[in-house]
Order: C-alpha cells, then structure tokens, then sequence
C-alpha cells in the first residue's frame, strides 16, 4: 500500500532541524525500499522548512507510524504533527530528458 505522510514542525524549530538533518538524510538513505520519496516542505524557497513529505510503501498505516518512530526528526521531538494518509497513484511515472 502507498501512504503520504505529511509533517508539520514545531514552531522556531528550526536550529534543532539543522543540528539532526544530517542524520535524518542519512536515516532515509538507509529506508529508500520505504521510503520512496520525501522531502521539506517550506512556505519559499529559501526559508526555513515548516515539515515534510514523504510517500511510503508499507503493509499499513501502523507499519508506517512504527518506521517513524527510528527517524531522528522524531526522536528529537522536532516533529509537532504527523498525518499519514493513504495515497492512490493517479498517473504513470513519467521520464524527465
């Protein structure tokens, strides 16, 4: 099953963001099979990211919430709100040249 799952950070979080990023990158490199896409997601380009996204292939939305608690966004209490949602693809990958 796919899922979306959406973040929300706390509020003026943003240095504890930048202390854990590096690990969290690393931590999604390691779950990429899961994990098939995620990212920040920010209110301009160069502002400080408000959460994140991510679309998982899981068994179930519990497997999902289990997976997120090993991510160190989570550990470090930087996240305020996690919704995940399932997610239907509605078209076909399509290949950028």
């Amino acid at each position: 099953m796919l899922f979306a799952v959406i973040f929300t950070d706390k509020p003026g979080h943003g240095p504890l963001r930048a202390e854990h990023l590096q690990a969290h990158v690393e931590w999604v490199a390691r779950h990429q099979e899961t994990v098939l896409v995620a990212g920040s997601l920010r209110t301009q380009p160069e502002a400080v990211p408000k959460g994140g996204l991510w679309v998982v292939e899981a068994p179930s939305k519990e497997a999902v919430l289990e997976l997120m608690k090993s991510d160190p966004f989570h550990r470090c209490g930087l996240r305020q709100e996690v919704e995940v949602l399932h997610w239907n693809k509605a078209l076909e990958k399509k290949v950028l040249v």
